[in-house]
């Protein structure tokens, strides 16, 4: 679907020559000489990398139309994980390299939203925080409080997070999956 520059939007993704990218920022611009034009700050859907690039005002893109499914992850098997669409009941094998870092948050039967574009997967929308049980840390001292410090920690899918010194082996804690983070102990 084409569109003029003029009617970008943040979110919005476009599939340029170079590849699939995310508009984070947009912006007309109109000199006091010259043609008007738009800056934008876009993100490589498939890297990451964001750069800078600017177009003529009402330049004609083609808009990539991204359908968001949601889905369960139901186990691995071989080096790929199963999901299942939550609609249609359909199973898809899906490679933990095209999920990035969120094979780290992920437990049988959670939901996601995964992006596809043309069967691809291009994306994953995942909760801001998710439960996860603590699997291998040092124990607590008698008398640490939670200003006292931090220690790593492994959780259950075998990601590396650093807890307050209170926080002991078999403890469920609350993990930020934007930043990786620990959040709070939950009960």
């Amino acid at each position: 679907m084409s569109l003029s520059t003029n009617d970008l939007k943040n979110g919005m993704t476009l599939d340029l020559p170079d590849g699939l990218f995310q508009v984070v920022e947009f912006q007309h611009v109109k000199p006091g000489k010259g043609g008007a034009f738009v800056r934008t700050k876009l993100r490589n859907s498939r890297s990451g990398a964001v750069l800078e690039r600017t177009f003529r005002a009402g330049e004609k893109v083609e808009q990539a139309v991204v359908d968001k499914r949601e889905m369960q992850y139901l186990y691995s098997e071989g080096t790929d994980l199963v999901f299942m669409d939550n609609e249609t009941y359909d199973q898809l094998h899906v490679s933990p390299t095209s999920l990035g870092n969120a094979t780290s948050y992920l437990l049988p039967s959670s939901n996601i939203v995964l992006q596809m574009y043309k069967d691809e997967i291009i994306g994953v929308d995942l909760p801001t925080a998710v439960d996860l049980v603590v699997t291998e840390t040092e124990p607590g001292l008698q008398g640490d409080r939670s200003s006292a410090g931090q220690k790593p920690a492994t959780v259950e899918t075998g990601l590396q997070v650093q807890v307050p010194l209170f926080v002991n082996q078999g403890d469920k804690i609350r993990v930020d999956t934007r930043s990786g983070e620990y959040v709070t102990r939950v009960t």
